[in-house]
């Protein structure tokens, strides 16, 4: 590295400044001189002067003396040209630094000092100065000396210090210049912004009941830096980014025109191992299919800031305030998980909320965070201006297509089995086989099932579960529950007698039907004739009774029961 010192045409300002008060003091100090008779005593005199004032020369020259005045005088050589008076110094431009160090010294110093591994000044130092000792020179330049140079090349060449020790994305960030945007001119669902988050705080995962981490991938709308759609990623799942969108345009109740995110490869490498692109996921035609328009931020270049800043607020703003706070690394971690932290490992509440929970609790702080002031809309909350505008009335089964898809399930007696919950349509009554399930975290209540083949089939409600003696102990509404749940049953089973009845003879026919009858819940044959009565429950037996023939036995009996003490008494 060469190291010539090239002299620059061009006068700092406080050497300007400088001159300028060295040309009034002169003439000052000329004017005192002509009104006094002995100069030799005028010169002490007004040295004298100048010394003790508190005057704007004295603060810019400080003190003098008098043959500082005279070798001025002579520099002016009978001119009143400032410039004559500026030091004859070679001034150096920003990219030389005049140092003792040789090219050598400075080769091998730079050398370990831009190195990717990010070696600290210090230890640089000490392995220069360790080489240069090795290599058998006697003179070894002070700490301070190699310090003041790497100071002076870090302010006055920042950019490849960042690149060197940091890589291109740190040279963007942090060196580059930036556009910036001016995002009124948008309108609330003109382009989505979206990201993903690692959470700070755990989960707790209803696939395997375990804590863990989990994945919050967002969709920000530019316009209100709201966000207005996201969705839980527990594992590795590219569908959740098209179910975020889904949630997205559901809450807009409109399809946006731009959906910007990172670049393709990236957004996808920052949560999934694989390397696969963007543009190998399907998600083009997904999106395309909407109408919506995908553009991807290049590489190392506008990145979108936007999102990120929301997210740098929910960490700080909800995150932390989770009990179940991590942390995002080993070096922000709460002190109750670091050793020996007993104090707060006992204060520490160890409640991991569920996903429906922190669902809850994500909207909740939303609520809150989209009542603040809106960055885009002058004397506006965020709120107020997502509302402000133009609903679209979205078919939610336009959107199929973007629910999030899970393994192949299995259907049941009662139905398909997902997350510990049995999920039951009268379609699926009768099938055996496999089938897709597609379903939305932030509604469990059904899932949406479909054929391997992707051909739909219904939507299952998921299966409440009935209390064990609604007759007697229960309230109205589990009786009620339990008779619509015998009726589905009995409804069900007669079409399949009736289909049945279609491949077997008459006598088989009346077997079937005679077996039906015995398995009816309550069955009574009046005296009066001969006719068979079926009643669903006691209670309508005992109103028939108590109307057609009151002296039945069966009625005293009954009364004696503490269901009828319950429902009658």
């Amino acid at each position: 590295m060469e190291n010539h010192v090239e002299t620059i045409k061009y006068t700092p300002e406080k050497a300007k400044q400088n001159a300028l008060a060295k040309l009034d003091l002169i003439r000052k100090w000329q004017e005192f001189r002509r009104k006094a008779v002995n100069k030799l005593q005028a010169d002490y005199d007004f040295v004298k002067l100048h010394n003790s004032s508190n005057s704007y020369l004295f603060t810019v020259l400080g003190k003098i003396s008098r043959g500082s005045l005279h070798r001025w005088k002579a520099s002016l050589d009978g001119t009143e040209d400032y410039t004559k008076l500026i030091p004859n110094y070679k001034y150096v431009s920003v990219n030389e630094y005049r140092t003792c160090l040789t090219d050598e010294e400075i080769k091998i110093f730079m050398g370990l000092l831009l190195h990717p591994n990010r070696i600290c000044i210090g230890k640089a130092i000490a392995l220069t100065k360790y080489k240069l000792k090795e290599q058998g020179q006697s003179f070894i330049p002070a700490d301070i000396t190699f310090r003041r140079y790497a100071k002076w090349f870090k302010d006055n060449n920042y950019d490849k210090w960042v690149l060197a020790r940091d890589g291109e994305k740190a040279l963007s960030d942090k060196v580059e210049p930036y556009i910036k945007r001016d995002a009124s001119l948008l309108d609330v669902g003109d382009i989505l912004v979206a990201d993903g988050h690692k959470l700070a705080f755990q989960v707790i995962n209803p696939f395997t009941g375990k804590p863990c981490r989990a994945t919050l991938v967002g969709f920000l709308d530019w316009k209100s830096t709201a966000l207005v759609g996201y969705e839980i990623m527990l594992e590795e799942n590219t569908q959740c980014i098209a179910s975020a969108l889904r949630n997205a345009i559901i809450n807009l109740d409109m399809i946006p025109k731009i959906v910007y995110q990172d670049n393709g490869r990236a957004f996808r490498a920052k949560y999934f191992t694989d390397d696969k692109g963007f543009g190998e996921l399907g998600f083009y035609g997904l999106y395309a299919k909407l109408g919506i328009e995908t553009v991807f931020a290049r590489p190392y270049n506008a990145r979108s800031k936007v999102i990120e800043r929301f997210f740098k607020e929910f960490q700080e703003g909800f995150e932390k305030l989770m009990p179940s706070y991590v942390g995002s690394s080993i070096i922000n971690k709460p002190a109750y998980l670091k050793r020996n932290e007993k104090f707060h490992s006992n204060l520490h509440n160890d409640y991991i909320p569920t996903i429906e929970e922190t669902i809850k609790m994500i909207d909740m702080w939303l609520k809150f965070k989209n009542s603040q002031p809106c960055t885009n809309a002058p004397n506006m909350t965020i709120a107020e201006v997502l509302e402000n505008r133009n609903k679209q009335n979205i078919d939610k089964s336009l959107l199929d297509d973007l629910m999030m898809a899970t393994e192949v399930k299995t259907i049941q007696r009662n139905g398909v089995r997902f997350l510990n919950c049995d999920y039951f349509d009268e379609r699926l009554y009768g099938l055996r086989g496999k089938v897709l399930v597609k379903y939305n975290l932030f509604d469990l209540t059904s899932v949406k099932v479909f054929t391997p083949k992707g051909e739909y089939l219904c939507t299952a409600e998921r299966v409440t579960e009935t209390h064990p003696m609604a007759k007697i102990l229960g309230t109205v509404e589990d009786l009620e529950d339990y008779k619509q749940k015998i009726q589905k049953q009995q409804k069900l089973r007669r079409k399949t007698i009736n289909s049945v009845k279609q491949y077997l003879s008459n006598e088989e026919v009346k077997v079937i039907e005679q077996k039906m009858d015995e398995s009816k819940e309550v069955e009574f044959k009046p005296h009066s004739n001969s006719l068979q009565t079926l009643f669903k429950n006691n209670s309508e037996k005992y109103e028939y009774l108590i109307k057609n023939d009151p002296d039945n036995p069966w009625i005293s009996e009954f009364k004696k029961t503490k269901e009828y003490e319950l429902l009658y008494a």
